[in-house]
């Protein structure tokens, strides 16, 4: 009895993960507003009453996408990260912040995360859903940054936020860019990296810095 649930549970989680991965490429590709239910579990190759066991309507279907979205964008900037086998707090923020802004430059990334997400969730979910994964990942960067006194102790979640609007901003720029898409690309790499080692000081002024008199 329990191997026959553990098969009805993988075969619900298959149908799940089928279901996400077709909305998410449809979304992506033509807006929420453009695709049916009835196309998604075309294109997933499930019935529509399998797509509704797991999701009771639409938007249901659109937040897992975008939860499955933000996940990828953290592996995304993680595995930046990690490749760039840097110590030092600013410079992991440096190589994050490019690759969190590279990725937002994809046309499925730009649809579902900055043009969808705010107008099919309303801006509070959106926005939890975002503190849960990317802007999480800003806030415990910037928190080990400042453990580590390489930024001056101040409140992590604004200073977050304001680094992530940058970055949403920067996005939305880069998608615009025709002519120059190269030049431009390489202006907001610098501005971007401008911003974060703005934020830094010595790691020999840590007692400043805990105190809060550097900057």
């Amino acid at each position: 009895m329990n191997a026959g649930r553990r098969t009805q549970a993988e075969r619900s989680a298959s149908t799940r993960g089928a279901v996400i991965r077709a909305a998410r490429e449809l979304f992506g590709q033509y807006g929420y507003g453009a695709v049916s239910t009835v196309v998604v579990a075309e294109t997933a190759g499930v019935s529509r009453g399998a797509l509704y066991h797991q999701f009771s309507e639409k938007r249901d279907l659109f937040e897992a996408v975008f939860e499955d979205l933000e996940r990828s964008l953290v592996e995304v900037i993680g595995a930046a990260v990690a490749e760039s086998h840097s110590d030092d707090p600013i410079a992991n923020l440096i190589v994050g912040c490019l690759a969190w802004l590279r990725a937002s430059t994809a046309p499925e990334v730009r649809r579902i995360a900055l043009l969808d997400g705010p107008a099919v969730l309303g801006w509070r979910l959106w926005r939890e859903i975002e503190l849960r994964h990317t802007i999480g990942l800003v806030e415990n960067a910037l928190a080990g940054a400042i453990a580590a006194g390489r930024i001056r102790t101040q409140p992590v979640r604004p200073l977050a936020l304001v680094i992530v609007g940058a970055l949403d901003e920067a996005a939305q720029y880069l998608a615009h860019s025709d002519d120059d898409a190269a030049e431009d690309t390489a202006a907001i790499r610098s501005v971007i990296e401008q911003l974060i080692s703005g934020l830094a000081v010595d790691p020999g002024s840590r007692s400043a810095v805990k105190s809060g008199q550097v900057g």
